[in-house]
């Protein structure tokens, strides 16, 4: 996975101006739709940067990723107690190198992460038959 802060920057612009084009109801729901779906760079980066184990994995969906990498790192820990020391010292260490690549990148993989689920919602409420109704207010 190559990552370009150019190519992500022009991708989410495209990506607006497409919303930009939606009827306002539709623009309205896209931008529901994205508030409660989107992700925070900052979050992400805490989450790597406090527990090199991979959780920011899981704030991103990304269940099997970081269920390999929280897996390594526990079985490194449990390693640490046993005859195997050495090897539960490589296993942390190279979860935290592997990791630090994400670290070190945040801002793209979540801004990519974000251009995705853009996408996706645009073509949620583009293949949708009819604008949805509006929002129930409380009166």
């Amino acid at each position: 996975m190559t990552l370009n802060a150019d190519t992500e920057a022009r991708e989410e612009e495209e990506i607006r101006q497409r919303v930009r084009q939606l009827s306002d109801p539709l623009r309205a729901e896209f931008h529901r739709r994205f508030k409660r779906r989107y992700r925070d760079p900052d979050t992400y980066a805490t989450l790597n940067y406090l527990l090199l184990a991979g959780l920011h994995h899981f704030y991103l969906g990304r269940w099997i990723r970081g269920s390999i990498n929280l897996s390594l790192f526990l079985i490194g820990i449990l390693l640490l107690f046993s005859p195997l020391l050495f090897l539960g010292i490589v296993l942390m260490i190279g979860v935290t190198v592997i990791e630090l690549y994400a670290l070190f990148h945040s801002q793209l993989i979540v801004q990519r992460e974000n251009n995705r689920i853009m996408r996706r919602i645009l073509q949620e409420l583009q293949t949708s038959p009819s604008p949805p109704p509006p929002a129930p207010t409380n009166l």
